[in-house]
């Protein structure tokens, strides 16, 4: 059986969508976390671990891009 080869536009469109699900999901926890720390809804340290994972999501982010970018570069 033959396996369908992607674009290199095609596999730049998956990653896009991929990674903006990273984006979308770091800033939510981070906003979410934001939010019970102001209202004061939840104990401090739970708002800031929230904030903590949504930076840890962000940051993985940033990881997927540079290994893309440098897998493109070379």
């Amino acid at each position: 059986m033959m396996k369908k080869r992607l674009t290199q536009n095609e596999e730049f469109q998956i990653m896009k969508m991929v990674l903006d699900k990273f984006l979308w999901m770091g800033f939510g926890i981070m906003a979410f976390g934001f939010y019970t720390l102001v209202t004061g809804k939840t104990e401090i340290i739970k708002s800031i671990s929230f904030l903590f994972g949504g930076a840890v999501i962000l940051l993985i982010f940033m990881v997927l891009i540079l290994r893309e970018y440098e897998i493109v570069k070379h």
